[in-house]
């Protein structure tokens, strides 16, 4: 029912009357149905206005059936004006729920979302019973609001009323406390509804996408698809592809591309620009250059996503040059186009291209740099071991520097060994309150490395003091349809034991290469054999054994870590790429490394 619109609605109920047999009412009829038309023929206010104008002067504007259609089109149309539809709404004396229902749609649409809610309060003092065509609209606007606390009044007048089994009004209630981030409302709602639609589904999805539930969402998407009855809408894809990009499942995203492709005759720029940023991110970067090369036309948010795909991947020169490509087509480049470029420029060193970047948006652009392009550029100086610099740029930045802007300078000060900045960016990350059990690691790993043991016992202390537990470091890898997770020292696998047979071979192999394990990677107060002996138990390196044990020969290796791949890891995995004659590609937190033929696509700058 909600699917049709309220003109149309209007004309169904008039035509449920009986025949008019008094000849006056019978001229009414007809001039009603005149109007009628010649509103359905209306293309711009000015015709409307000629239409409006004509029913006055039949003196049908007191007629609630005329005055209705008067109200939807204006308020309902593309072309049409609210500001004239509340105009004439309030020359109704005694609007009904349905005239307040088009009104409260129309402002929705209209983006004025306060306003609906005010009207719905006029309406409720003034004694007009709402119905359940009330409450999908005004809790539409409410989600958009992010406003938990008037939704959750509506829901109130909603149980109040009996309309808590209306499909319509259950799937915006969904909605509704999703985009207000509180999803166990969302899933008692759908979990208690008798029937379901596939806009039923279509929320609940997006509901978890909002909080960032994605394995949830495609576990439902699975559910879904169980029923055998449901066949996903094009923005559940559109969300299922996003849960994809962010857990990096590559099959599941080659399979939902498959399903958009059968399901919608022509993809929208929205949906091409989302394929490209889950091939991207999940590690085929060809395969999203080629979508976008395909592309027959490109806007700003198909360039940002594909330059920072190309950042993610060390091709920072690809990335400029794609930028350079965009300001001649004449897109003019936002802050987050710009986040992209000082990124690339980070990842792949070029630190005098960023600079010249960073100046470039401030002065020929107008852009002023947010916390995130300073964090770019501490990032990029702290790369390239410039920390006295990046240190010089906290201190100069207009803006109070957050946790994020410290941890980068810290994180660059554990690469290159610099304890006495290290210090700084700790101490203010811990003013700032640092919750993040991280800032703590990599401290007391900086002082283990400086062998300063009583500092290491201090700075945990104080970690256990916060009652801070480390996360733990883990890699996963999917082969054999299934994902296999590991962490250090793992032998929680069924068959483990293969496993380290596998690293055995692996490690006989690379001695043939010259390879000598790093010591200096274990930050542990231990003799250099069980140093040695933790190192052959890394996460990565029982992952890579586990994808050589379980796939064919020449296949590519796709691992994904949650933490900073150690110099042992990387040189390591350079050599098996040669001996074992496999592309690995790993994806190092925000960073993609391809392994090929004993060379990294990061240039061993990362």
């Amino acid at each position: 029912m909600t699917g049709t619109s309220v003109l149309h609605q209007s004309l169904l109920l008039a035509q449920k009357d009986d025949p008019p047999k008094h000849p006056q009412l019978n001229n009414i009829r007809l001039k009603e149905q005149e109007c009628s038309s010649l509103l359905k023929r209306c293309n711009n206010m000015e015709q409307f206005k000629q239409v409006h104008a004509q029913l006055l002067k039949w003196g049908l504007f007191s007629n609630s059936f005329s005055a209705t259609n008067l109200v939807a089109t204006c308020a309902l149309s593309d072309w049409g004006s609210m500001d004239y539809a509340c105009s004439i709404f309030r020359h109704i004396d005694d609007p009904s729920a349905f005239q307040f229902n088009t009104l409260i749609r129309g402002l929705v649409k209209d983006i004025q979302f306060e306003e609906a809610l005010f009207l719905y309060v006029d309406m409720v003092e003034r004694g007009v019973e709402p119905d359940n065509f009330t409450y999908p609209a005004l809790l539409k606007a409410c989600a958009r609001l992010r406003g938990l606390e008037e939704g959750m009044q509506i829901h109130g007048y909603v149980f109040k009323l009996g309309f808590q089994g209306d499909l319509f009004v259950q799937n915006a209630l969904i909605n509704m406390y999703g985009k207000c981030e509180e999803i166990e409302f969302s899933c008692a709602i759908f979990n208690q509804m008798d029937q379901k639609s596939v806009a039923s589904w279509s929320a609940i999805i997006a509901a978890h996408a909002k909080v960032g539930l994605w394995y949830e969402c495609l576990m439902l998407l699975g559910e879904m698809n169980s029923e055998g009855c449901w066949r996903p809408e094009e923005t559940t894809l559109v969300t299922v592809l996003s849960a994809c990009t962010h857990l990096g499942a590559l099959n599941l995203g080659r399979c939902t591309h498959g399903s958009l492709l059968r399901n919608i005759s022509e993809l929208n720029i929205i949906v091409q620009t989302s394929l490209i940023d889950m091939y991207v991110k999940c590690g085929c970067l060809a395969k999203g250059l080629c979508l976008f090369q395909m592309l027959p036309q490109r806007n700003r948010l198909s360039y940002s996503v594909l330059i920072s795909g190309l950042a993610m991947h060390g091709r920072g020169q690809e990335a400029l040059r794609l930028f350079s490509e965009m300001i001649r087509q004449g897109l003019e480049p936002d802050d987050v186009v710009y986040v992209g470029v000082l990124s690339a420029c980070s990842h792949a060193g070029l630190v005098n291209e960023g600079l010249r970047c960073f100046e470039r948006m401030i002065s020929e652009h107008g852009i002023v740099p947010t916390l995130q392009h300073y964090c770019c550029m501490v990032d990029l100086m702290g790369r390239a071991g410039l920390l006295g610099e990046a240190l010089e740029l906290i201190k100069r930045m207009p803006v109070e520097p957050n946790d994020v802007v410290w941890r980068s300078l810290l994180s660059a000060c554990k690469v290159h060994h610099d304890l006495e900045i290290g210090e700084i960016a700790a101490k203010n990350l811990f003013q700032l309150s640092s919750q993040n059990p991280s800032d703590y690691v990599v401290l007391s790993n900086m002082y283990a490395r400086a062998q300063r043991w009583d500092d290491v016992a201090r700075t945990r202390i104080e970690m256990a003091r916060k009652g801070l537990n480390q996360t733990p470091g883990f890699s996963w890898v999917a082969v054999a349809r299934k994902v296999y997770k590991f962490i250090s020292q793992d032998r929680s696998h069924p068959k483990w034991d293969n496993l380290y047979e596998m690293i055995h071979q692996m490690e006989w192999q690379l001695k043939f290469e010259g390879y000598s394990p790093d010591t200096s990677q274990v930050l542990l107060d231990v003799d250099e054999d069980e140093k040695k002996d933790r190192l052959k138990g890394h996460s990565q390196k029982l992952a890579i054994a586990c994808a050589l044990i379980h796939t064919s020969q020449g296949s590519p290796i796709r691992i994904t870590r949650n933490l900073r791949m150690c110099n042992d890891c990387h040189t390591y995995t350079k050599l098996i790429s040669v001996i074992y004659e496999r592309e690995i590609i790993v994806r190092d937190r925000k960073q993609f490394h391809h392994f090929k033929d004993g060379i990294c696509s990061c240039r061993d700058y990362w």
